[in-house]
């Protein structure tokens, strides 16, 4: 008979960086990031940069974010993260330019294959185009593209692909209306 342990370690899902980078990413992100000891964004930025995320010009990062795997995040110009946001990346998570996650917000890139005893971890990378706006508490499943500019609503889950231009709410979302951009 087998043991319990390899049940746990039967596919081929690696974190990208070995041990002592891991070790050190957890606790700088318990002790900066998901802590209200360093507010200042751009330091945050320059530390997640220092761990291998791209990172673009004038992003925020608030306080009490948790970034599982900084190697495995883009994120472009002027992007705001919300505080309580939680970035499980587990994959690649791409977030475009002028992009805004809201507080609470979550980005899921893994879960698990509930058909097989050994419930495998499957994960699949999340797109976030820009413009596009995730609303408190909001949260964006494995493998989902969220186009140009759409909208998920305060406390709705995206489990497929949202299009480009439109506001989604529910759980699953559901497109409720066109999203109409008016400039002053």
């Amino acid at each position: 008979m087998k043991s319990d342990l390899q049940n746990y370690t039967n596919n081929s899902f690696s974190t990208g960086r070995g041990f002592l980078i891991r070790t050190i990413w957890y606790y700088t992100n318990v002790l900066l990031f998901k802590s209200y000891l360093l507010p200042i964004s751009s330091l945050k930025v320059s530390l997640l940069r220092l761990f291998g995320a791209k990172i673009g010009k004038g992003v925020v990062i608030k306080p009490n974010v948790n970034i599982k795997y900084p190697w495995r995040l883009l994120i472009g110009d002027f992007t705001w993260i919300g505080e309580d946001v939680w970035i499980d990346n587990l994959a690649q998570v791409t977030i475009g330019s002028n992009c805004c996650l809201s507080q609470g917000a979550f980005l899921l890139c893994g879960n698990h294959n509930y058909k097989k005893s050994t419930f495998d971890l499957i994960t699949h990378p999340i797109v976030l185009e820009d413009g596009v706006w995730i609303g408190a508490k909001a949260a964006v499943c494995p493998g989902v593209v969220a186009k140009t500019h759409a909208v998920l609503a305060v406390q709705s889950v995206a489990t497929t692909d949202l299009d480009a231009y439109f506001i989604y709410q529910g759980n699953p979302a559901q497109p409720v209306k066109k999203r109409v951009e008016v400039n002053l």
